[in-house]
């Protein structure tokens, strides 16, 4: 089947190609005022969150105030995160449409097979019925043979006679 090497092949290709893009996006990330606010909320969020997280693994308790991050670790920060996600959907999507692509073949086996099944009950049907008639001509045909004997039998005795 050359159709699964081609679009595994196809799939790669798009999440490679992604990577130059995502690198584009964070290189690109803080030039807009707006977006560049964004970002920098994002990224401090994210800092606090991770700075919780390892202070509670460790332990440590955290219940200090955790310091913002510069102005350009926090760009820094937020353009890896951006360029992240940004692989991360492109990743899901390729799994999602092979997922998808996977559950229509099956069903299209699933609607075959069904077919082929219905195919195979009408022509045991078909022979079922066909093997009804023949036993009633069989039938048939065994009495008529059984009434030429009995007619030639009695037409022998009466020519004896």
């Amino acid at each position: 089947m050359v159709v699964f090497p081609v679009l595994k092949l196809g799939t790669l290709t798009l999440r490679t190609l992604a990577k130059p893009i995502a690198n584009r996006l964070k290189k690109d990330a803080g030039l807009h005022p707006k977006f560049r606010q964004f970002i920098l909320n994002i990224a401090q969020a994210h800092h606090r969150f991770s700075t919780t997280m390892q202070r509670r693994v460790y332990g440590r308790s955290t219940e200090i105030e955790i310091r913002p991050l510069d102005e350009e670790r926090a760009i820094q920060s937020a353009s890896d995160i951006l360029g992240e996600v940004f692989l991360f959907s492109v990743a899901g999507l390729a799994v999602i449409y092979e997922v998808q692509r996977n559950s229509r073949a099956e069903a299209r086996k699933e609607e075959l097979r069904k077919q082929e099944q219905e195919a195979s009950k009408k022509k045991d049907e078909a022979f079922a019925t066909e093997v009804e008639n023949l036993k009633l001509r069989l039938e048939k045909l065994e009495r008529r043979s059984f009434l030429d004997t009995f007619k030639f039998w009695n037409a022998k005795e009466k020519q004896a006679l």
